[in-house]
């Protein structure tokens, strides 16, 4: 995806991360639902099961405001969050956190080499395009390295579509977003070159570890 495609949420999720809106997500089919703008920027239950499967490296893709990326800094794990929205970086970085203005398909530093790369809190959805997303994250990570993906629960539908940001009358351009189930993931990472190791649920969520098929 262009920088202009990832970037759409733009103003809308500046102001909700700030607290100054509540904005939602609209569907294509006219349906809402809610951002959940405090599941990015506090702790989580569940958050703990993702880093404690972390050793070594990690980068943290659509790190938002950086709260698993403080995380593993706090327990001495290398960790790079990258963001495509500068108000969401800039929170991170106050927080501690070192992280970049970036897109997962452009120029990441440490390509090939991390150990860890992150897609928490619905990642698997950037781009629409959850088969191309992993691709990607196969070639941010060593052989021996791993994803850690969270996904929706068991029985959810697998779909692409198109959503956007309304706050009353101000809305954001649309953008692909993907939603893949936890009986899905393994299926769809193996056409990435990846296989699922592990599949586990915590504190409601559910996640997925994928590794590197051997060439």
């Amino acid at each position: 995806p262009a920088w202009e495609e990832t970037r759409v949420i733009g103003e809308l999720y500046e102001t909700a991360l700030a607290g100054r809106a509540r904005p939602e997500i609209e569907h294509a089919d006219g349906t809402t639902s809610p951002l959940q703008v405090d599941h990015w920027l506090h702790v989580r239950p569940g958050d703990v099961s993702i880093v404690d499967r972390c050793n070594g490296p990690t980068l943290d893709v659509g790190s938002g405001p950086g709260r698993l990326t403080v995380a593993l800094a706090e327990r001495g794990i290398p960790a790079l969050g990258i963001d495509v929205t500068p108000y969401a970086v800039s929170i991170s970085r106050s927080a501690g956190a070192l992280t970049l203005l970036r897109d997962v398909f452009g120029y990441v530093p440490g390509t090939g080499r991390w150990m860890n790369v992150l897609l928490a809190d619905g990642n698997i959805g950037i781009g629409g395009d959850p088969i191309a997303l992993l691709r990607r994250v196969r070639e941010l990570l060593t052989p021996l390295g791993q994803a850690l993906v969270e996904v929706q629960p068991p029985g959810t539908a697998q779909r692409s579509e198109q959503v956007r940001l309304r706050h009353g009358s101000q809305t954001s351009a649309w953008f692909p977003w993907a939603y893949v189930g936890a009986d899905q993931i393994a299926e769809i990472a193996v056409e990435a070159g990846l296989s699922a190791a592990e599949t586990w649920s915590a504190d409601g969520r559910w996640f997925s570890v994928l590794r590197p098929l051997r060439d």
